[in-house]
């Protein structure tokens, strides 16, 4: 039991260094900007290429790493990551900087699959739910205490060394998981030409109704959050008119709260994986549009934001268990593919809404991207919708 402790808290600390490393970047942009003199548009390629890069390698590494030891898979790329983030504290200028940050989204989805998958197999039944949103809930602890400390130390100092802080974590957490990550995971036999049951491989998983409406879910949802909080910045200080001094305060506070989205999302997921979704987001839809309407009700529209936050955060564990089951039930070659599919989608969904916002900036003011935003949650709505009715 005390193993099995020490090993969820590795995993969650996982989560909440890859969170640092991704999410930072939003909180010392205005940083970034006076240091190296590039307009906030073209910064906004640091999210953006980021969360491509993620999408992309996410499946392929899954899918080329199946056949060695989990494990092992880890640590190498642990040890890539920990090169990547050391880079980005270092890089010079712009296109070194750029160069990092695809060198680190290369490997951060394989790395929370890969702890995802481990932390399943590991929890016993009843806590399953519970271990996999406290791993999604150290995204969020990234938030609450890793964006607002990278944020003031970028004030204090530079925002490098908010990466070196990522960078000394990252040594602490490789060491600890040499020692206590599982060994004994256990993984699905290659396929052979005498396979009778074609249908439990990859490609039949991808292709399942549930599957394909439950990604494009995660993308929406992804797409609804960073079309706006990747400027949130500058919507909290130029658009609600708080003051430069409270933005580590109120990003901490929000932060805060998408831990609370986090349970929730591990109570509906115990429930009932994606039963219980939909009104969330119709409810986010809603909010976005009000909060559009009300940003000079500076307090108000601060409520609205940390309520979207906590829901926006209350999907993770509920598709990432309703995936696995479609996986362990249906296509058990898919499982480690099953285990990379949020983190796959979620920054496709990410870069989707930074680069809409990217250029939306162009035509519309900082303050009126949550319209956007609002599009992208009612859609969201109506796939959860969707996705409820072929489960029922």
């Amino acid at each position: 039991m005390m193993k099995y402790r020490i090993q969820a808290i590795l995993f969650v600390l996982v989560a909440f260094m890859l969170g640092c490393n991704e999410y930072m970047i939003v909180g010392v942009l205005p940083s970034i900007y006076q240091d190296l003199g590039v307009p906030l548009s073209l910064l906004g390629l640091l999210v953006t290429l980021f969360a491509l890069v993620y999408s992309i390698c996410t499946p392929i590494i899954s899918i080329l790493c199946t056949r060695f030891k989990r494990h092992n898979v880890l640590f190498v790329l642990l040890a890539i990551f920990l090169l990547a983030n050391t880079w980005t504290a270092l890089a010079p200028d712009f296109i070194s900087l750029l160069l990092s940050r695809i060198l680190s989204g290369s490997t951060a989805g394989a790395i929370i699959s890969i702890t995802i998958i481990m932390a399943s197999f590991i929890a016993p039944p009843a806590k399953r739910a519970s271990l996999i949103s406290w791993v999604f809930a150290g995204f969020s602890i990234a938030n609450v205490a890793g964006v607002p400390i990278g944020n003031k130390i970028a004030e204090l100092g530079s925002w490098r060394n908010s990466f070196w802080m990522v960078t000394i974590l990252t040594i602490i957490i490789y060491i600890a998981l040499f020692f206590f990550a599982p060994r004994n995971t256990p993984q699905a036999k290659a396929k052979t030409k005498t396979d009778k049951h074609p249908q439990e491989g990859g490609a039949a998983f991808i292709k399942d109704r549930r599957t394909i409406l439950t990604c494009l879910f995660i993308v929406f949802v992804c797409a609804a959050q960073f079309s706006y909080y990747t400027y949130i910045t500058k919507i909290l200080t130029e658009s609600m008119g708080f003051k430069t001094e409270l933005l580590s305060p109120l990003l901490f506070i929000l932060g805060f709260v998408s831990i609370i989205g986090n349970k929730i999302g591990g109570y509906i997921a115990g429930r009932g994986n994606m039963k219980d979704i939909p009104w969330l987001y119709l409810f986010m839809a809603i909010a976005l549009v009000v909060t559009g309407f009300t940003m000079q009700l500076r307090i108000f529209a601060f409520i609205l934001i940390a309520l979207i936050c906590i829901v926006n955060c209350s999907y993770g564990s509920s598709v990432t268990v309703f995936l696995l089951d479609i996986a362990s039930h249906s296509y058990p070659q898919a499982l480690d593919l099953a285990s990379s599919l949020n983190p796959v989608f979620s920054n496709v969904g990410i870069a989707v809404g930074s680069l809409v916002a990217a250029q939306a900036i162009n035509f519309i003011s900082i303050a009126q991207i949550v319209f956007i935003s609002a599009i992208f949650a009612f859609i969201a709505f109506v796939l959860a919708m969707t996705i409820k009715y072929l489960i029922h």
